[in-house]
């Protein structure tokens, strides 16, 4: 599981996923994300601009995203 240190008090999905490298732009994350091929917490997310939050976990494509403080 790889993790995404925050810099501020939030990172949004689409940010996340490019960050960690899962997708090369910010169009490959929207369209990801509005397939509902993402999730988090466990439960499909469609929206690029969710906040995710210290503790989170991003799923995609068998890969695990952990944002961190």
């Amino acid at each position: 599981m790889e993790e995404i240190k925050l810099r501020d008090d939030f990172i949004k999905l689409g940010q996340a996923l490019k960050a960690a490298g899962l997708v090369e732009s910010g169009v490959e994350a929207k369209i990801v994300i509005q397939n509902g091929e993402v999730k988090v917490n466990g439960v499909t997310e469609t929206q690029r601009g969710k906040k995710l939050y210290d503790g989170d976990v991003v799923t995609f494509d068998r890969d695990e995203i952990k944002i961190v403080k």
